[in-house]
């Protein structure tokens, strides 16, 4: 399970951030079928393999927090393999329910501050945005909402197509460089978050542009997304997509650039939504 796991995070089968580090906790629970001879070789099995399902994919906070938590609560801990085993139980159990239960009481958050009639623009794919706004129209609101395609993997087309199904939602789907073309009719960017360190907003690559027509344009910036997400002690880094994504037949002499993220300026956002409440970042 943990093998096929880092496969699965580092092939980016699974879009929502929140998702892979539960899923990764999850896959955990392997050890806990394993035979060990002391509590200090379960120790290291679970440091290793805790870290191999972090570095499947470092520029995500949130599952690097839950990997940490998990290693934190059990490594050293215990006196026998039986006692670790029960610990790592507990931790995979408390890492799940902080992410879930976070990015849940985020999006409850964030539905409340939609208005009926509200036009937003949102771009990629986030499962909490989406859980807002569903929130939000099963209460009464009715939205306009634009999506951008997020290419080159067209994350925006699973959004708009999610949108779709909410009642109470209009979508309009996007190529990413028509943002700035209706932006003149949009009420409120709202975007997800991969994570905020420090000053900056790393999010799927189109954020910062969008970010930046919408100051110029004075449309306010919101973003969405659990706490855990918002972390000092840790160092972002980006991903690089296969060039293929990009254009399937390579052309001699041509490099082709595919980065998975951006780094948006917090000073662009003015309003950030987490579990805690509305915040501005």
């Amino acid at each position: 399970m943990i093998d096929e796991t880092v496969a699965e995070i580092r092939e980016m089968r699974s879009h929502s951030s929140s998702a892979v580090a539960v899923k990764a906790a999850t896959a955990l629970r392997e050890l806990l079928d394993r035979e060990y001879v002391s509590a200090e070789t379960f120790d290291r099995d679970l440091e290793h393999n805790a870290g191999a399902l972090r570095r499947a994919n470092p520029s995500h906070a949130s599952l690097h927090t839950a990997m940490r938590s998990i290693v934190d609560a059990v490594a050293g801990e215990a006196d026998t393999p039986e006692e670790a085993k029960s610990l790592l139980e507990g931790a995979i159990e408390d890492a799940v329910t902080r992410v879930e239960s976070g990015k849940r009481r985020a999006a409850a958050h964030a539905a409340d501050t939609f208005e009926d009639g509200e036009t937003i623009l949102t771009h990629d794919y986030s499962s909490t945005v989406l859980e807002a706004v569903e929130a939000s129209c099963a209460e009464g609101c009715h939205l306009t909402a634009y999506v951008t395609e997020a290419r080159p993997r067209y994350l925006g087309r699973k959004t708009a197509r999610t949108l779709a199904g909410i009642d109470r939602v209009e979508p309009h789907l996007l190529v990413d460089s028509a943002a700035g073309y209706v932006m003149e009719d949009v009420d409120r960017v709202i975007v997800g978050m991969d994570c905020i360190v420090e000053d900056t907003l790393y999010n799927r690559i189109g954020t910062y542009p969008i970010a930046a027509v919408a100051a110029r344009e004075g449309v306010p910036v919101t973003v969405v997304g659990s706490s855990t997400k918002v972390i000092d002690d840790f160092r972002f880094e980006n991903e690089f997509r296969p060039g293929s994504e990009v254009m399937r037949e390579p052309v001699e002499g041509v490099e082709i650039e595919n980065p998975a993220y951006d780094a948006t300026p917090v000073e662009l956002i003015d309003s950030l939504i987490t579990d805690e409440g509305v915040s501005e970042p």
